[in-house]
């Protein structure tokens, strides 16, 4: 047993610690190889910890909520994944707010403001991800975003400390924010909402699943919209006129039902995956002079 991974027991007292465990468990596309380290931290302290010794021994880590929108490569990821689990996924009311951890999924978010008579969460009750994920990102769908909805996050911050933000401060853009680049960790989200109408919350949010369900390959695992929205175009649009609906590469697949999703239709690997994604991006390049940024997080070595 190595030195860091007995350190790294040690600052779990009640998390786990798997080794080389399969990241293909734990992300929506079902692909990726395994991580050397896997952690699931059940407090702030053992989450601290575990952090600190990272920077301490310089080794790489990665913050992991659903794995929703996340392509781990076939090698796997050396280095330590924190997987921000049951203790992290805590959601409450407070008048016209709700309170979510990191690890809270946007489904049960949105289920929480439906509950509650609350409006504004109704586009993120098909979203796949979790909160903390979703704020790093300002995840959005139907014309909605985070930013639309959220008040405040509390962060850890590399100093080990706990500060709470406004949206504003997050510097929240398409599919971005600053906490990347400032090292925080989202602990906690605040997300403002407006009372409403219970059947109206309930009608809007059924309306939503029933274009998911009829637009979206949701049959099949996957990471969401592959690509990031180019400026004054649709990315399933660009890939559909470049004749690509359907097209294959071993077990991975452009959506013969929505084009912008590359779905995993049965033994795939994250080559796979890949290698369509960057056909795709030479194809819609070369058909209307458009760059696809993708929108998919890449992670380890493929």
């Amino acid at each position: 047993m190595s030195s860091f991974q007995e350190l790294l027991g040690q600052a779990l007292v009640f998390g786990k610690l798997y080794v080389r465990e399969p990241m293909s468990r734990h992300t929506t596309f079902r692909v990726g190889g395994p991580a050397d380290y896997f952690v699931e931290p059940e407090n702030k302290k053992e989450l601290s910890d575990v952090l600190a010794l990272c920077r301490q021994q310089a080794v790489p880590y990665y913050l992991l909520g659903n794995g929703s929108n996340l392509l781990v490569g076939d090698k796997g990821y050396r280095g330590v994944i924190v997987a921000m689990g049951k203790f992290w996924s805590k959601i409450k009311t407070e008048d016209c707010r709700i309170w979510a951890g990191t690890g809270a999924l946007l489904s049960s978010v949105a289920n929480q403001a439906r509950k509650n008579a609350l409006a504004g969460m109704e586009f993120a009750s098909g979203i796949p991800g979790s909160v903390g994920g979703a704020v790093v990102m300002n995840a959005g769908a139907y014309g909605s975003e985070m930013a639309d909805v959220l008040e405040v996050v509390t962060v850890l911050t590399p100093e080990g400390e706990n500060r709470q933000m406004t949206a504003k401060e997050l510097e929240l853009g398409y599919r971005s924010s600053n906490i990347p680049d400032q090292g925080y960790v989202v602990l906690e989200a605040g997300f403002l909402l407006q009372p409403g109408n219970p059947e109206e919350i309930s009608s809007k949010t059924e309306e939503l699943a029933v274009q998911r369900r009829s637009k979206q390959p949701l049959e099949y695992p996957s990471a969401g919209s592959t690509f990031k929205r180019p400026p004054g175009h649709f990315a399933g649009r660009l890939i559909e006129e470049a004749g690509l609906r359907g097209m294959s590469v071993g077990g991975a697949q452009v959506s013969e039902k929505h084009c912008g999703f590359i779905i995993n239709r049965g033994g795939a690997t994250a080559e796979d995956v890949l290698r369509l994604c960057r056909q795709v991006q030479k194809q819609v390049w070369e058909n209307a002079g458009v760059e696809l940024e993708l929108e998919v997080k890449l992670l380890g070595e493929f």
